[in-house]
């Protein structure tokens, strides 16, 4: 996983020695980004321009590719959105899926054999969840997407993730001169914010485009990605991801479903979930601090021709997280509210799988496994906004809803959920046994008030606590 928080160096395919680096023919296969037109140090790009950013622009092009490279500097440079290109992200991380994937799959569109497997693998998901869950089904539609066609879809929510972060970077860009230079220096500032969000636009989009190769639905991350009310899978990626498991591709396909389908029905029937993780990210990214000083030396040494300086800089590790209390508490805040949501899911997904798919068991390490070795999804989440989760929580995690489940049943269990306030916290995914058996709120008779409130008649609220957090309507007598 990479050091520089927001990913601008080099992505682990890429070799340590940059020379060795170079070498690489990007009609080989040996790299995994796009061409690169602009110097911008895009893994793959490869040859003589790697040094020189002029030379790649314009060394190998034709008098109609050299118009078009010119259109695109031009794009590039009167740039005047926000902190990110999310045009050029969108374009990098198209190019980035046509290449195709270091082991050589190709993207392809989905067949209507494939798109009917996945409705009724969701299908049936759906119904062995009802089991499993009290929570009722969220998907109300069963997609199945190419690579690029998730690259389509996911693109507004990563710019919600990450826009926070560019932000602070963007700001930080302008504010380096004193305010009596920033007027005489207006061009150069727009030219470097322009350069900043072009940046960020082009490892953001190679980051997506690689992520896009390998995921197989919409919230491999732990967030949704996708629309809402749409489970969707990559009947491709799943294809790749079950290759060599040594089992049944339908019941690769039908456990993955379950999992696609279990996190929509978190974000369906959990209002207040999307913002309270969004809100983390937001939080976490107001704690961002810019090496003002080692920026400003950029400044001062800023060539137009170069901008690869900038990039340079940026691999340098100029941005980093504040080491404050707040700063702390706020990572802590989000990597725990992640953690139960994929150990809910994936205590809720065993539950729903272990009576009906033999090879549940081992589908189950091999996801494990894959997100604590620092998976696909971990990495890209820490390259596009500085954050690196914990996979030892996420077991944690899980541990603690299947305790719930034995102490309180299903409906106690799932009931946390009814307020942020009512979940675990990071010291309780420590001591799970502590938490299952305290003394829990009740806040069934504030809810009802509230709901009477609302009808004009609002009864005095008699909030009293559970013995052993066993809610009324639980099966327990």
């Amino acid at each position: 996983m990479s050091d520089t928080p927001f990913g601008f160096g080099l992505p682990p395919e890429e070799p340590e020695n940059g020379d060795e680096g170079k070498k690489k023919d990007p009609q080989s296969g040996g790299g995994q980004g796009p061409a690169n037109p602009f110097g911008f140090g895009i893994p793959g790009a490869g040859g003589a321009g790697a040094d020189n950013p002029l030379a790649a622009m314009f060394g190998s092009l034709n008098p109609t590719d050299l118009g078009a490279a010119f259109q695109q500097l031009g794009q590039m440079l009167s740039y005047e959105g926000g902190p990110v290109n999310w045009d050029m992200a969108k374009q990098i991380a198209r190019q980035t899926v046509s290449q195709g994937t270091p082991d050589g799959t190709k993207d392809q569109s989905v067949s209507p054999g494939e798109r009917s497997a996945v409705e009724e693998a969701v299908r049936l998901a759906d119904l062995w969840l009802d089991d499993a869950t009290s929570l009722p089904s969220g998907s109300g539609s069963a997609v199945a997407w190419s690579r690029a066609e998730w690259v389509e879809a996911t693109l507004p929510v990563w710019k919600e993730l990450v826009d926070p972060v560019a932000e602070r970077v963007g700001a930080a860009m302008g504010d380096v001169l004193p305010e009596e230079m920033q007027a005489m220096a207006g061009p150069l500032i727009g030219m470097m914010r322009s350069m900043g969000g072009a940046m960020f636009g082009t490892q953001i989009g190679q980051a997506v485009g690689v992520l896009a190769g390998e995921v197989v639905g919409s919230t491999d991350i732990g967030l949704p990605l996708g629309p809402a009310g749409k489970a969707a899978l990559l009947p491709l990626n799943i294809e790749v991801f079950g290759k060599d498991l040594g089992v049944p591709k339908e019941e690769v396909r039908l456990y993955l479903a379950l999992r696609e389908a279990a996190h929509q029905r978190l974000f369906a029937h959990v209002p207040w979930l999307r913002s309270h993780l969004f809100g983390a990210v937001e939080g976490y990214a107001r704690g961002i601090k810019v090496d003002t000083a080692k920026l400003e030396d950029v400044v001062g040494q800023f060539d137009p021709q170069n901008p690869e300086e900038l990039q340079q800089a940026l691999q340098q590790g100029m941005f980093q997280p504040e080491d404050t209390p707040e700063q702390k508490a706020a990572l802590a805040r989000l990597e725990t509210a992640l953690a139960l949501v994929e150990g809910w899911v994936d205590a809720v997904v065993h539950a729903a799988a272990k009576p009906r798919l033999a090879s549940a068991d081992a589908l189950r390490e091999t996801l494990r496994r894959r997100r604590a070795s620092g998976g696909p999804a971990e990495q890209t989440f820490a390259t596009l906004i500085g954050l690196e989760l914990r996979p030892r929580r996420l077991r944690d995690a899980s541990r603690l809803w299947a305790s719930l489940t034995d102490a309180r049943g299903v409906d106690g269990r799932d009931g946390l959920w009814a307020h942020p306030d009512m979940l675990p916290t990071a010291s309780d995914l420590d001591d799970p046994d502590g938490f299952v058996h305290r003394e829990q709120l009740d806040f069934s008779e504030l809810d009802k008030m509230l709901g009477e409130a609302a009808d004009g008649s609002a009864p005095k609220p008699d909030l009293k606590k559970k013995d052993d957090g066993a809610a009324e309507g639980d099966d327990a007598e």
